[in-house]
């Protein structure tokens, strides 16, 4: 373990973080909200701590191992969630305590959009671009962005790049350099950002909403500049444009890159796993329009309309809201919430399972079928005509287990805080697939909940970004042994 390296990167972060701390205050000054000095102090703490790990090892150069990587990503997350709460605990708005600080700045990190704040449309216009920010930054990862930006930290970059990306496919690189390839994300990444906030401003937004809700869109995240989400804005263009960009950030990026180098859409109606995504997303469209439409809900037009942003939204983990879909009749409210836990593509800045990896549950278990019948033939488990390797199918296996095994201790925990089977079961769960709204108790905020349930909370939005194996990993034995 290089420990003095682990310090030299995790102040190089902190420092790099310190700086997304301008363009909030910037707008504060803009605004004249009084938030500046927050921000600045907060920027000044942060670099400071950063600057203090930094210094003592600076001229240190070794490369990172992949025990390296896994510490620096759990502890890069922890202590961004840390170094997050300060502009929300030093601002008189909102002035949150240190667990509702914690709780707001890691859902935003981990683009879970779970939040304890109302009146957002009362808050400082800094604290709201800070908010959004939070999760355009997490979307696709601030390490891929250092491992992009940094090269010269002489760190072995792949070790990083492999805990942060989501998907169970991690070693495949779009190009030969790990430092291109997270360059060419995060160009993709902008370029939608930008598509998206242009789009919105267009549409009618105003330009300060226009980029911000780009922010959590594109990022996959939810958050909103209104307790009203999307539904603030009551216009279906608006909506539309929502639809389409979260649908494009759940896609694997990679896709996105090989369009953009091959100028073809081809390679997207072939992809087993975005035939698969769009199966299900049109099957769950399907059922809440239709669920919607029978029990009189709404009319056909509005059943469409609101099924269809509901859906995706809900499916894609995003969590924007345009109507309670918690008080929906039937069976759609748990349709909608279980369809999170399939979540966006590998590689996409959604969360979930992921897709794909549902896809080769579901390609094992029947191939599970067929050896009944024929136990001595040689079945194998193909995406499109690829077979794949057993060693990513026990992965695939081992995560599913871990993610179920996950999801019970954490709602039996939280129900030991006093919280109902209903909110228990739909805040873990929002929580584990970084979806944001629940159900029950938590269906608006989770501003209501004890101190404790929030911080067991936290901990199981971090164990849903980092994709449970980077952070369970750190307490068994075989990995601290040399």
């Amino acid at each position: 373990m290089h420990f003095s390296v682990i310090a030299r990167v995790l102040g190089i972060f902190l420092m790099l973080f310190s700086l997304t701390m301008l363009p909030p205050a910037v707008v504060s000054m803009g605004y004249d909200d009084g938030a500046t000095d927050a921000f600045m102090v907060a920027m000044t703490l942060i670099f400071g701590l950063g600057f203090i790990c930094w210094l003592p090892v600076r001229n240190v150069r070794q490369d990172l191992n992949t025990r390296d990587g896994f510490i620096i990503a759990a502890l890069f997350w922890f202590s961004l969630g840390l170094a997050g709460t300060l502009p929300f605990i030093l601002a008189d708005n909102p002035g949150l305590s240190f667990a509702d600080a914690f709780f707001e700045s890691l859902s935003g990190w981990t683009t879970t959009g779970a939040t304890v704040m109302t009146g957002l449309e009362y808050l400082p216009k800094s604290i709201l671009w800070y908010r959004q920010q939070l999760q355009w930054l997490g979307g696709m990862g601030i390490i891929v962005l250092a491992v992009a930006i940094l090269p010269m930290l002489g760190v072995g970059g792949m070790q990083l790049f492999r805990t942060e990306i989501p998907g169970p496919l991690k070693d495949s690189k779009l190009t030969p350099r790990i430092t291109e390839t997270a360059k060419a994300l995060w160009y993709i990444y902008l370029s939608l950002t930008i598509a998206c906030a242009v789009a919105y401003w267009l549409a009618g937004m105003n330009s300060f909403d226009a980029i911000v809700h780009s922010f959590s869109t594109v990022g996959i995240g939810g958050f909103s500049t209104y307790d009203a989400s999307i539904g603030h804005f009551n216009s279906p263009l608006i909506e539309s444009i929502c639809v389409v960009f979260m649908l494009i950030s759940a896609l694997n990026f990679s896709l996105h890159f090989f369009a953009w180098r091959n100028r073809s859409l081809r390679h997207y109606f072939i992809d087993p796993e975005v035939q698969f995504f769009t199966f299900v997303i049109l099957g769950g469209v399907g059922l809440a329009v239709i669920g919607l439409w029978l029990t009189d809900t709404y009319g056909f037009g509005d059943a469409f309309r609101y099924g269809l942003f509901e859906t995706v939204s809900v499916a894609t983990t995003a969590g924007f809201g345009t109507a309670d879909f918690s008080s929906w009749p039937v069976f759609i409210p748990v349709l909608l919430f279980m369809m999170a836990f399939i979540g966006g593509c590998s590689g996409s800045t959604g969360g979930g399972m992921k897709a794909i990896r549902i896809l080769l549950v579901f390609k094992q278990g029947v191939r599970e079928i067929q050896r009944l019948v024929h136990p001595s033939a040689i079945i194998p488990v193909k995406l499109g005509r690829q077979p794949v390797a057993d060693r990513i199918l026990e992965a695939v296996w081992g995560f599913f287990a871990l993610y179920i095994v996950t999801f019970m201790v954490m709602m039996i925990a939280l129900m030991a805080t006093g919280l109902d089977q209903v909110t228990a079961f739909s805040a873990v769960g929002s929580c584990l697939n970084n979806l944001g709204p629940g159900l029950g108790e938590v269906a608006a905020h989770y501003g209501n909940i004890s101190d404790t349930a929030k911080w067991l909370l936290a901990l199981t939005m971090l164990l849903g970004r980092l994709e449970i194996f980077t952070l369970l990993v750190l307490i068994t034995p075989t990995f601290w042994r040399s």
